[in-house]
């Protein structure tokens, strides 16, 4: 776990806490690290979650599929980045959600129980159990935001909310988004066809350029 304990220590669960205090930390608690081919998963809708997966490495997404297959991205998960946290928090709770590795993938899962029970550090203790309140919080803020967006009537509002957000989130009107065009459809709870219609029609309306993932709002 050595060779990732700066991209651990970037990731907000452990804000706070000093490269020794987070090696000694991991080390008491005997975190496991598993490796993921892609598409391969890493959860599966009914599993029992008891920890906390921590991405090392590659790209995860968060999906949930109706019962005619139909498939909605919930979220992307990129290095450093925490998932699985409400359900690993919540008593005897089955995941709601897969968890796909969409490259080649590595994740160190943290066991919810000894993070919360075992005292193994006076200092670092309340600094986890603070910092994983926090990931609560802003995890609950990004499914507000997302509703936000699919609420909207339209595909265009859809995608001017969506897009708006990711120009804030950035400070500029030139941006990245982590999606191709069939896992925002999916993001976006549209059809990828009329989505991208809707696109050519802002792209000559002089509303926005994009070429594949880069935007640039006018």
């Amino acid at each position: 776990m050595i060779k990732y304990l700066e991209v651990l220590h970037k990731c907000h669960l452990f804000e706070n806490i000093e490269l020794d205090e987070l090696e000694e930390m991991l080390n008491h608690m005997s975190t496991i690290k598993r490796s993921y081919k892609k598409g391969q998963y890493i959860y599966q809708i009914g599993d029992q979650v008891t920890s906390i997966g921590i991405l090392l490495s590659g790209k995860v997404h968060i999906t949930k599929e109706d019962y005619w297959g139909n498939t909605t991205i919930i979220a992307n998960i990129v290095e450093g980045m925490v998932f699985g946290e409400s359900f690993a928090c919540a008593e005897n709770s089955a995941i709601l959600v897969n968890a796909i590795a969409k490259n080649d993938s590595e994740v160190m899962f943290l066991d919810v129980e000894k993070m919360l029970v075992e005292s193994y550090s006076s200092i670092v203790q309340p600094k986890m159990i603070r910092n994983l309140i926090t990931v609560l919080a802003n995890k609950n803020l990004f499914l507000t935001g997302k509703i936000e967006h699919i609420a909207k009537r339209t595909t265009r509002e859809k995608l001017l909310s969506y897009l708006s957000e990711q120009s804030n989130k950035v400070g500029s009107a030139t941006f990245d988004i982590p999606f191709n065009r069939q896992q925002l459809a999916d993001y976006l709870t549209v059809d990828r066809s009329a989505m991208s219609n809707e696109l050519s029609k802002l792209r000559q309306e002089g509303i926005l350029e994009y070429h594949r993932s880069h935007f640039t709002l006018l």
